[in-house]
């Protein structure tokens, strides 16, 4: 699991919510609900966020 400094965590945003993002193990998740009512969550590759919206992610990872 990689641990995110706790600087970058500090400016980091979520890019729907707006809401500051949490470590939760292996993934990075909104502090504020998303449009459905539940936090939004973001993974991380080798330790980089990935924050595209969840909708775009699967249209991302088709491409590649």
């Amino acid at each position: 699991m990689a641990n995110i400094p706790a600087q970058l965590l500090d400016v980091l945003r979520c890019p729907v919510t707006g809401s500051k993002l949490v470590q939760d193990g292996d993934v990075l998740r909104s502090s504020s609900p998303g449009p459905d009512g539940e936090p939004l969550t973001y993974g991380l590759d080798e330790g980089i966020p990935v924050l595209l919206r969840p909708e775009l992610l699967d249209g991302a990872a088709r491409a590649s």
